[in-house]
């Protein structure tokens, strides 16, 4: 997706993912276990929190709609998805592995990212021009951004967590992860706009640059910045690691294969010495229930909409270039050539 100078945007399809199709998918193919929750007033319940934090995100998603030929508050509750299902209480089993290196050959990172089998068609690759930055990334049909780099670069990457008190009230997580792309111009900035976003569903966006990293956890009462360890590495799955706002956790209290994710991670990195390139990351992150836990996720051959999780694409990022690097799949099936080259594009 190429979105052009002005707002609102008129959004066409970007080039990279010629084999996937560019429409959101069906509301009914999202609907899952929100069942007659009332989504569409949800959604826009939303898109009113995120009028009057930016209302030029809002703008876009009109034009999203208007080019998709959907409904506005589809768009709406597309980049809401995270906030409707936590006032659905769906199960989040799965979800995303985040590795960061930061040190003297600068920073570096990459994560898998794991979502329903069933839409593995329906994301593609972006690049994005007309805001404050251009930025490259990764995204879902419909959602405005996701996980990328922009051209002052300020890297992004994504993993759900889950509190107690989220809701479908706040700017949703997704949309504070596109305005830290399309205009946070440097570490500070995008820390910055994180630490204040007025959220109501929970996650942590690690900010990367050339020379800095930190994972800054969001959840209704307040945020938190986490900073790299002693040898410069941040691992993340999907829990909450600062001590206040773990008090809430609600995602590793009902899944708690997070914590393993963690342990087996953390004691990789360990063993690993030198820069956190593309092939370092997968060989990190290919790691299935075997070696201790499922990183990798693969999703099984029988079960339904919700039960068939997979890593959907394996993503690593050089902000010091302003490069994204992306996999259609898993790491464990990534090699040097099959990965996606995107750069961010200046304004």
């Amino acid at each position: 997706m190429r979105t052009g100078a002005g707002r609102p945007a008129r959004v066409s399809p970007a080039p990279g993912r010629s084999t996937r199709t560019s429409s959101p998918p069906s509301p009914r193919a999202r609907r899952g276990a929100c069942g007659d929750l009332g989504v569409p007033a949800l959604a826009l319940r939303t898109a009113d929190a995120t009028r009057a934090w930016a209302p030029e995100l809002v703008e876009e998603m009109e034009g999203v709609a208007e080019g998709a030929g959907m409904p506005f508050w589809t768009i709406a509750a597309l980049n809401a998805r995270t906030e409707i299902l936590a006032e659905a209480g769906a199960s989040r089993a799965g979800e995303c592995s985040t590795l960061v290196r930061t040190g003297d050959t600068g920073a570096t990172g990459g994560q898998c990212w794991d979502w329903h089998e069933e839409l593995a068609d329906s994301w593609h690759l972006q690049t994005v021009t007309g805001d404050t930055r251009g930025f490259a990334g990764i995204t879902e049909h419909g959602i405005l951004a996701k996980i990328g780099v922009n051209d002052a670069g300020v890297g992004v990457l994504f993993n759900i967590l889950g509190h107690s008190g989220d809701s479908a009230t706040g700017v949703p997580v997704h949309l504070v992860a596109r305005q830290v792309l399309g205009t946070a111009g440097s570490f500070a900035e995008a820390v910055a706009l994180l630490s204040a976003a007025p959220v109501s569903a929970s996650t942590v966006i690690t900010v990367v640059t050339a020379d800095r990293a930190a994972s800054v956890e969001l959840a209704p009462g307040g945020s938190a910045a986490v900073t790299p360890d002693d040898r410069g590495w941040l691992v993340r799955t999907n829990h909450f690691l600062d001590p206040a706002l773990a008090a809430g956790e609600l995602r590793g209290r009902r899944e708690p294969e997070t914590y393993d994710r963690h342990r087996l991670l953390t004691a990789r990195v360990r063993e690993h010495t030198g820069p956190l390139g593309a092939d370092a990351l997968v060989g990190l992150l290919a790691a299935h229930q075997g070696d201790g836990a499922e990183v990798c996720c693969h999703a099984p051959a029988g079960g339904t909409l919700g039960g068939r999780w997979a890593t959907l694409a394996t993503v690593a990022v050089d902000p010091a270039e302003r490069r994204l690097l992306v996999h259609d799949g898993g790491p464990c099936t990534a090699d040097p050539s099959t990965w996606a080259h995107l750069t961010a594009p200046t304004r």
